[in-house]
């Protein structure tokens, strides 16, 4: 952060930066746009008389929002002119992050990628309200609508994630057995554990940004294709790509590595023991942050 002022550890920004960092993202669906935001909005902050701020939580908050709905806007373009499907950045999350289940399921790449079908206000309330349980008069002043219009947008907003929501509300334990033999599997080339472990009517969506050669542009339907399509990938590599278990975005997955290198990180809808949705973001630009767990929190 740059401003001419330096942050102490007891600055509001410094002490809510995780949450801070976590509506961002919630809001972009990318860590590094999430990051762009937070740099302009503590330019914002550093320039605020502090004393005239009552509840510095709630300012920062809404200092974040105003700044990621311009985000939004300005990224809009980008996303439509976007080579294949456009999954949200991922991040590695430690299991710790998987206690708050509101939030874990808030941050999973299967929720951010339904937020993306709502307009930049819709996202921004639905969040803000369903998410951090902010109060509408604050979300209010937040983007710029009255009380009123945000409770009739946070209604509809509502019922079109529900509407679109995939079910993922499954034990840990469970997900994590399925991940584990998915994994196995993938590394043994095993077209009928690959089956086993896949539903019959399984989605998977690949984001490669048009810039990595095997990535499929358009969505793998069936387990029976998926399952191929799979093992002749890991075929063609003889040996050099595997499959290891971690945490994406709040729930258990996969990093796919090609010796040793990160080429791809997996994150998967889990239902009655099956995986029902993959998401699958191999676009280089996306991986660059994956360095260390994120910090989330609400």
């Amino acid at each position: 952060m740059s401003s001419g002022v330096v942050p102490t550890d007891d600055d509001p920004f410094v002490v809510h930066r995780s949450l801070l960092f976590t509506v961002a993202y919630e809001l972009l669906g990318s860590a590094a746009d999430a990051e762009d935001v937070l740099q302009e909005s503590w330019l914002r902050w550093a320039s605020v008389e502090r004393s005239d701020v009552r509840e510095p939580r709630a300012y920062l908050v809404q200092i974040v929002t105003r700044q990621s709905l311009n985000h939004l806007r300005t990224v809009t373009r980008r996303r439509e002119d976007y080579i294949g499907e456009w999954l949200p950045e991922p991040l590695l999350t430690s299991p710790d992050v998987a206690d708050d289940i509101e939030l874990a399921e808030s941050v999973s790449i299967a929720m951010l990628t339904v937020l993306e079908t709502l307009g930049p206000a819709e996202r921004a309330v639905f969040v803000l309200r369903e998410v951090f349980d902010v109060p509408y008069e604050e979300i209010a002043d937040a983007v710029g609508k009255t009380p009123s219009a945000v409770r009739q947008i946070a209604h509809r907003a509502k019922e079109h994630v529900s509407a679109r929501r995939p079910r993922m509300r499954v034990e840990r334990t469970e997900h994590e057995e399925v991940v584990a033999r998915l994994v196995v599997a993938l590394n043994n080339g095993d077209l009928q554990g690959l089956m086993a472990v896949l539903a019959p009517d399984v989605v998977s969506i690949a984001d490669g940004g048009g810039k990595v050669r095997g990535a499929a542009r358009r969505p793998i339907v069936g387990s029976d294709r998926l399952a191929r399509y799979l093992v002749g990938g890991f075929a063609k590599a003889h040996g050099h790509i595997a499959a290891v278990a971690t945490w994406v975005n709040g729930q258990p997955g996969i990093r796919m590595e090609f010796d040793g290198i990160l080429i791809g990180i997996v994150s998967l809808t889990v239902h009655a023991g099956r995986v029902t949705r993959v998401y699958s973001i191999a676009n280089p630009d996306k991986l660059r942050h994956l360095a260390a767990p994120a910090e989330l929190r609400r």
